[in-house]
């Protein structure tokens, strides 16, 4: 590793994540990291936590480290950042749509509320969790019309189903808002300062 900012001499680094929005954000800020999906059954384990009324953080920290830790029993020594995110309004719990009509429904029923994203993030070493953390952020959905959620949706494409609540605040999505509160990276997915700071902390990135 010796693209950007990472240290080339610090332990290697992985990203267990499946999200071009969270490894392009590593790479904008200079760290190089590997990326390899893990193969966890985010449905089942939520409808697990939920029998068992966790909370929405829970279950994102718990979905965060569970990637890491399968991915980092492939790559003894290396760092490995997990990552997950739940959108919750009210009592509901929102995953990402699955097509076109999905992303409808989501946004007809998170219009005109407030919802939070929480984000979690954990750094693991061979199996153990050497590190975790999470933020959330609160975000009002403003009462727009049906005309304007047939245009955003024609608009934003394929886009709709690649992110929980069928939006993306880095672009047209942001339209559908009428007040943010948090932290941007949050937002996105991923609390990177917080982990930033940790990778300087474990000599990945330099300080």
């Amino acid at each position: 590793m010796s693209a950007g900012l990472t240290n080339p001499d610090g332990p290697g680094l992985w990203l267990a994540s499946a999200s071009p929005i969270r490894a392009e954000m590593l790479r904008r800020a200079g760290v190089a990291a590997g990326i390899e999906a893990a193969m966890i059954d985010e449905g089942e384990v939520k409808a697990a936590l939920r029998a068992e009324r966790a909370a929405a953080s829970a279950v994102a920290e718990t979905l965060a480290e569970l990637k890491a830790v399968r991915v980092s029993r492939r790559h003894r020594g290396a760092l490995v950042i997990g990552a997950d995110q739940m959108l919750v309004c009210g009592e509901d719990w929102f995953d990402k749509p699955a097509d076109t009509t999905a992303a409808r429904a989501q946004l007809r029923a998170l219009r005109g509320r407030k919802h939070e994203l929480v984000s979690a993030v954990c750094v693991v070493r061979d199996g153990t969790r050497i590190w975790h953390h999470q933020d959330r952020a609160s975000l009002w959905m403003r009462s727009f019309s049906d005309a304007f959620l047939d245009r955003y949706l024609d608009v934003a494409g394929e886009d709709c189903t690649g992110t929980v609540g069928a939006y993306r605040v880095e672009g047209p999505g942001v339209q559908l808002f009428s007040r943010i509160e948090g932290d941007h990276f949050t937002i996105l997915g991923l609390p990177l300062l917080p982990l930033l700071d940790c990778l300087r902390q474990h000599d990945v990135v330099p300080t």
